[in-house]
């Protein structure tokens, strides 16, 4: 009988064990990509959303530019 054999990596294992850049590291430590932004509003409302092209006013419902 032959002894066992060490399973061989596939490339996406491999990528996936090499370390991350530094600058992604961080972000990820950080908790991740912020994905809110801050808006004002022609009402005078300032407000925090999520990032999106349809962000819309909680006050007076008007779409907001990105």
């Amino acid at each position: 009988m032959r002894g066992a054999q060490a399973p061989v990596a596939t490339p996406l294992q491999e990528r996936a064990s090499r370390p991350a850049d530094t600058a992604t590291q961080r972000v990820r430590d950080a908790g991740g990509p912020v994905d809110r932004a801050s808006y004002t509003c022609e009402c005078g409302l300032l407000f925090q959303a999520r990032v999106s092209t349809t962000v819309m006013c909680p006050h007076c419902g008007a779409g907001q530019a990105w």
